[in-house]
Order: C-alpha cells, then sequence, then structure tokens
C-alpha cells in the first residue's frame, strides 16, 4: 500500500508517465476545442457586422441619392397603369417636389394638375420617408385642401430587405393579393436622370411614375397641410 502522499506525489514509473502524457493530451484537446468555438463565433459576428454594413451600405446611398434633387421640382408622367384605378387619366401634368431633406428624414409632394394643367390642381398627396436602425419607411400623407388628414392616409410599409443603391421596396405588411403575393411599393433613382414611385404585386408594377430629373420646374405651391 502507497501512503496518501505517494498518489500525489510525481512517480517515476513507466506508466507515471503514459498517466502524463494522455493527461496533456487531453488538456491539448480541450484547449483546441475552446479555441475553435472562439474562432467560430468570431467568424459568425464577423459575417453578422459584413451584412450589417451591407445593408446600412446599400440604403445610406440608395438614401443619399434620394436626397440629392432637395428644394427642386421635376416633371412626371404615368408608365404602367391600372384598369380599375382612375386616379388619372394620362393627360394630367405631375410634379414631384422635394420640399424636405433631412439626415432620417424626406417629404416630397406629389401634385397633379388636371387637363395638363390647366385646371384644378390636386396637391393632397405628400410621400414621407423616414429611416432608422430598422430601415427605411415610407407613408403617404393624404390632406384634403383644408389641411385637415383624409380618412386613408399614412399607410405605408417598410423596406423588405437591404435592397440596392438605386432601388428599395416597401411591403405593405397589411394586404396581400388574390393569389397571396406580397404587396407594396418601389422606389427607384438614378440622380439626374429618372426617379420612380409605383405599386406592386409581386415583382411587377402594377402602377408606376417616372419623373424626369434631368428637367426641372418651377417650385409649384406647398402641398395641402404643408403651408407652414
Amino acid at each position: 500500500m502507497y501512503p496518501i502522499d505517494a498518489l500525489t506525489a510525481p512517480r517515476r514509473d513507466a506508466g507515471a508517465g503514459t498517466v502524463v502524457r494522455a493527461v496533456t493530451l487531453m488538456t491539448l484537446i480541450v484547449v483546441a476545442a475552446v479555441l475553435v468555438a472562439c474562432g467560430q463565433g468570431d467568424v459568425e459576428r464577423a459575417d453578422r457586422a459584413g451584412a450589417d454594413t451591407l445593408v446600412d451600405t446599400s440604403q445610406d446611398a440608395f438614401w443619399e441619392a434620394l436626397s440629392s434633387p432637395c428644394g427642386q421640382a421635376f416633371p412626371g408622367r404615368l408608365v404602367v397603369d391600372r384598369p380599375d384605378r382612375d386616379m388619372l387619366a394620362g393627360d394630367e401634368e405631375l410634379i414631384a417636389h422635394w420640399v424636405r431633406c433631412e439626415d432620417d428624414l424626406l417629404h416630397i409632394a406629389f401634385h397633379i394638375g388636371h387637363d395638363g394643367g390647366e385646371g384644378e390642381w390636386d396637391r393632397s398627396r405628400t410621400w414621407v420617408l423616414t429611416r432608422d436602425e430598422r430601415g427605411i419607411e415610407l407613408r403617404h400623407d393624404h390632406r384634403h385642401a383644408d389641411g385637415t388628414e383624409e380618412e386613408e392616409t399614412w399607410y405605408g410599409g417598410r423596406t423588405i430587405d437591404r435592397g440596392t443603391p438605386q432601388e428599395q421596396w416597401f411591403l405593405y405588411e397589411e394586404r396581400r393579393g388574390p393569389d397571396g403575393e406580397p404587396l407594396g411599393w418601389r422606389l427607384e433613382i438614378i440622380p439626374g436622370e429618372r426617379y420612380t414611385y409605383g405599386t406592386i404585386r409581386g415583382d411587377d408594377y402594377t402602377w408606376r411614375l417616372d419623373f424626369d430629373l434631368s428637367e426641372p420646374v418651377p417650385a409649384p405651391p406647398p402641398a395641402w397641410g404643408h403651408e407652414g
């Protein structure tokens, strides 16, 4: 029998060397596993950081491009019409006016001049865009001529994904198409060339307006409810 102290003291026989090597090997295996796990965590964190950077980069570039016409107004035209929508006949004068541009807020007033601009003007619509850490949000501010809100107003949606510097899609979460396809809006911007606003069903435009950013026009009066 060995005394208790002998069980904890170093042994000089071959068996002791085997035990020491086994313990050392197990220690190395544990350390390696910990390092691999830490490395994998670093990679996952880097991947997430990279994805966040892509989101920020694309949407920041889009926001910068969409802000570039600030203070100016541009003529537009109806490109895709909906048979079930009679808001435009196709002969109206259309104007988009960038009236408010802040770091995280944009107001684009949409003016409709009936009879080629010679008739009454509808100044009831303003596209309101905001952005935060979750992405970009599009809302529709509809007003009566006296500035009060219409019954159907402030509807809209948020960006579906990071999009591109030229294009962003906004999902209308409250409704779906007849076959369950997503509904929403698509905005496109090519500075100095074109701004597009439209409604979408799935991947296709159901209604689309194009504005010529190469041809500024005189700024119209303020949109209803935004005179102050």
